[in-house]
């Protein structure tokens, strides 16, 4: 018998109105911090696991440095990218997403890729993964979506019946779940995948002008893979096989390096681009916008102890630097507040004391003090501003180039571009592999999508990859129904 459907509510009992779109300052303006379901969502969501991470538990991490090796003045004024030759020390992290801290490695799943940069103008941390993509385009849904590759709160396990019931109502994970289940969706290491900045962020140079950027880093190792048998061998195997591989190549000398490359659009023609280049969902064609190298990425130094400086690791995507700022992305816009949150929840108020996370080549000088932790580095010094007594003062000068927003504020879906519907780019993708990758990749989504129990879910998700591909789907169809028989 069906039940009457109850009403979606915020914790203090009022109805939610839209579940779907965070409010924004207009259709394509950033998200608003009058937004207090989303922020009451994703700061709940952030404080549901304590002391490892409620996603990228599991991590690897080293140090190095990033030296440029093109000139990009032209196109921002960040300190650290100022000319060719000019070094910056660096800690960078890699890890899985859904898997607890002691997960195995070799498992199907995005991977983080996260650098920090100590420059001199204080840390820039850039928070991506090793896709270009992601499944949702929307902060809002992220607690939603990660709850379905967790635990299940009855049977305590991953279980396959919640993960496809939601990408089934969510056809922008299509695009993501094709990249997820092809070839490179296992690494054979972290040192044999690319990294991307993921999301869509801003340069500014000298004279003020303005710019969208997205980063590319491409491995100089080559891209290795594993096949769904060989992780399964290997995960049983070697639970510890990426972490084992980093620490042992750095340790030989053979510490993997990586060409960070950007993509650049003037803000201009983001308007009319045929896609919304601030959907995470998305991705730019390189035939419009070319890679352009910046320097390269290298590790050679591990760290010393792996709590305190992996595990402790707080990476910010709102740890910015003069020349280099946010976009109206939504899924970047949640981000600059969940991920500075879920740190002062789960490291404390002062985790930006800590060595790995304090500047390297800059001063940290403000007005924070006390806390749990609290070293209090400002000493006796004035605790306000403005204040009569030697500062710090504020500097007038932004970080970045403002941007303009235009309409009324409300839970608006994102603007509508040419060829912004969920399907066109997941259908390229699967075009653009080779027919023994398209076999694996069925095979791959198959096995799992066989598992779920109810035919409604599995219709609607074939449906989506038939409308992205017909041969993608009616395969994928033949494929389930084989393997239910």
């Amino acid at each position: 018998m069906s039940q009457q459907p109850q009403t979606l509510t915020t914790e203090s009992g009022a109805p939610v109105a839209d579940n779907q779109n965070s409010q924004t300052a207009g259709p394509g303006g950033p998200l608003l911090i009058q937004d207090q379901y989303l922020l009451e969502k994703l700061a709940r969501f952030n404080r549901e696991r304590i002391p490892e991470r409620v996603v990228h538990a599991r991590g690897s991490g080293a140090y190095g440095r990033f030296e440029v090796t093109a000139d990009v003045s032209r196109f921002t004024k960040a300190h650290f990218l100022a000319e060719p030759g000019r070094r910056t020390e660096v800690f960078a992290r890699f890890s899985t997403v859904a898997g607890n801290l002691g997960a195995a490695d070799a498992v199907r799943d995005p991977r983080g890729f996260a650098v920090k940069f100590y420059t001199e103008e204080g840390n820039y941390d850039l928070v991506g993964n090793n896709t270009p993509i992601f499944f949702i385009k929307d902060p809002l849904k992220f607690p939603d979506f990660i709850h379905t590759q967790k635990r299940d709160p009855y049977t305590g396990s991953q279980e396959a019946d919640n993960v496809w019931d939601f990408w089934s109502h969510s056809p922008e994970a299509v695009h993501q779940v094709t990249w997820l289940f092809g070839d490179r969706g296992i690494p054979a290491s972290y040192r044999h995948m690319d990294g991307f900045g993921s999301h869509t962020y801003q340069w500014v140079n000298a004279e003020g002008a303005a710019f969208w950027v997205k980063y590319h880093f491409k491995t100089d190792q080559g891209i290795r893979n594993l096949t769904a048998e060989a992780a399964a061998e290997l995960a049983g195997a070697d639970p510890d096989s990426h972490q084992r591989d980093l620490v042992n190549a750095i340790d030989a000398g053979a510490g993997p390096s990586w060409t960070l490359k950007v993509q650049i659009m003037p803000v201009a023609e983001a308007a009319t681009y045929r896609f919304n280049p601030f959907d995470l969902t998305k991705v730019w064609s390189h035939t419009d916008y070319p890679l352009i190298e910046v320097g390269r990425l290298t590790l050679d130094r591990n760290p010393d102890n792996v709590f305190a400086e992996v595990e402790q690791a707080a990476f910010n995507p709102a740890n910015f630097v003069p020349g280099i700022g946010p976009s109206p992305d939504k899924m970047l816009q949640g981000r600059l507040f969940a991920y500075a949150d879920a740190h002062r929840y789960r490291l404390g108020v002062n985790h930006t004391q800590l060595p790995v996370n304090a500047p390297h080549a800059a001063t940290a000088r403000n007005h924070g003090r006390d806390g749990h932790m609290a070293t209090n580095p400002g000493g006796r010094a004035k605790n306000y501003e403005p204040n009569s007594f030697g500062g710090p003062y504020e500097s007038g000068a932004p970080l970045w180039a403002s941007t303009e927003v235009s309409g009324p504020t409300g839970t608006h879906p994102a603007p509508a571009h040419a060829q912004d519907d969920d399907y066109v780019q997941a259908g390229d993708l699967y075009r653009l592999m080779a027919a023994d990758e398209q076999v694996r990749l069925v095979a791959n989504i198959a096995g799992f999508l066989a598992k779920v129990s109810r035919d409604d879910i599995v219709d609607r998700v074939v449906g989506h990859f038939r409308a992205a591909d017909r041969d993608y789907g009616d395969r994928l169809a033949a494929a389930v129904k084989e393997l239910r028989a």
